[in-house]
């Protein structure tokens, strides 16, 4: 049993947070998992979207039975004032897909998670619509699984683009498992010159706000584990 569970999409999001914590591979449903555990902490990287988002909280419920839950990763800002690093932890989190909502009994503000990578004018709309100050992709699937099983939850995210910052579609290289293909995406932009300004500040974005993310998760579990 495990008192944390974190759920993240990607490795790179949390990569410093989890430099030496033990590595255990796991199949649950079909899947093979990756979960990093650390005393009484683990967390496992599910993949891009609500629906990898869904099966890793899942995965994780049943194989270490978490008391808490706790969504974490990069989110969009969705107004001018949120910039690259900043920390939020919303006390909503609300579902595009079908407008519920469900309190994290913490944070401040509201989080909407929609079903794929929005651009400026869409963080607009989403803003206007849910009256949110975030928007991620998974979320909502992970506050869901907790709630369905009487499990706390709250999230705790870093935003890796501004309301202004605009990239080329990239729902096109991430697959139904929700794995990001990096080479592809590199390959793509390799030969359009004109988007690599975007790219470079993607990387350097992603760099700052997995640092500010692992280091305020650190922080926090160092606090937790004090007597």
């Amino acid at each position: 049993m495990s008192e944390v569970a974190y759920v993240a999409a990607l490795k790179r999001e949390v990569a410093e947070l989890v430099k030496g914590w033990k590595i255990s591979r796991r199949a649950y449903s079909g899947r093979n998992f990756d979960f990093y555990e650390n005393g009484d902490r683990v967390l496992v990287c599910g993949g891009i979207g609500p629906d990898a988002a869904r099966r890793a909280t899942q995965a994780v419920i049943e194989l270490y039975h978490p008391k808490k839950l706790v969504s974490v990763g990069f989110v969009g800002a969705l107004d001018s004032a949120g910039r690259v690093g900043d920390i939020s932890v919303p006390a909503l989190v609300v579902d595009a897909r079908d407008g519920s909502r469900i309190q994290t009994g913490c944070g401040n503000g509201v989080l909407v998670s929609f079903g794929s990578v929005a651009a400026p004018e869409q963080k607009r709309k989403l803003a206007s619509a849910f009256g949110a100050q975030t928007v991620d992709m998974e979320a909502a699937s992970v506050a869901k699984g907790a709630q369905a099983h009487g499990i706390s939850f709250c999230a705790l995210k870093a935003v890796s683009d501004e309301l202004e910052f605009s990239l080329f579609p990239m729902d096109e290289f991430i697959d139904a498992a929700g794995n990001f293909h990096a080479i592809r995406f590199i390959a793509h932009a390799a030969f359009r010159p004109t988007r690599w300004p975007s790219v470079v500040r993607l990387a350097r974005n992603a760099r700052i706000a997995s640092h500010v993310l692992s280091e305020r998760l650190r922080s926090e579990t160092n606090q937790n584990q004090e007597p």
